[in-house]
């Protein structure tokens, strides 16, 4: 069964968008329970595959708001899946504004975790 892991990057932003953007959160977060769905389902996180899913540079994956109904601008939140522990990380939420640098954030992260 896999267990999700925060960072505070995460959490900070979670709480922004809480307040300043709860719809297209609510979103995420309902498009997070169903990449969990199927993370549970496969062998391993490669497998998994959706239309709200995009895989990212260094094992990455942005969870996106499609699917859900209302005018939710386009958010993402990124995440890294690790197969032998059976955890995702949220690493940062964000919208087309940040993407270039939510992008880079999330390589950061996944290259150190590589690392440790």
């Amino acid at each position: 069964m896999w267990q999700i892991e925060t960072t505070t990057q995460w959490e900070r932003d979670q709480k922004h968008y809480q307040k300043k953007h709860p719809d297209a959160l609510a979103a995420i977060l309902r498009n997070l329970e169903r990449f969990l769905s199927l993370l549970n389902l496969s062998k391993n996180s490669k497998c998994v595959m959706a239309g709200f899913l995009h895989h990212e540079p260094h094992g990455v994956v942005a969870v996106d708001q499609k699917g859900f109904r209302g005018n939710v601008p386009e958010t993402r939140l990124y995440t890294l899946p690790v197969d032998k522990t059976q955890t995702l990380y949220l690493i940062t939420i964000g919208d087309k504004n940040s993407q270039h640098s939510d992008v880079e954030f999330s390589r950061r992260f996944a290259g150190s975790f590589d690392k440790a």
